[in-house]
């Protein structure tokens, strides 16, 4: 049982780059994300569980979490069902 608890809990941990920085958690329809943001790059982790998600949503809401944290404009996301990395245009604020 113990080895099936390691790996699910290690998927809310932040990458390296992001392991300094302070974690917001924001619910987009029906994912909750914890994103981190370091310089012009945001990390977004799903937290919730949900069954076969498709990226291309998922992708949407990610962005849409990584912009209200940062304040900034995302020109591209890229990743996994879990774990998004993001890159702001902080020139551009989102109102």
């Amino acid at each position: 049982m113990i080895s099936l608890l390691i790996p699910f809990a290690a998927c809310t941990v932040p990458q390296v780059f992001f392991a300094e920085t302070e974690v917001a958690r924001v619910t987009v329809g029906t994912s909750v994300f914890d994103v981190r943001v370091r310089g012009n790059l945001a990390e977004a982790t799903r937290t919730n569980l949900q069954y076969a998600p498709r990226l291309g949503q998922l992708r949407a809401q990610a962005a849409q979490a990584m912009a209200e944290v940062s304040g900034c404009r995302v020109t591209g996301v890229l990743g996994d069902q879990a774990l998004m990395i993001g890159v702001l245009d902080c020139r551009v604020l989102v109102d």
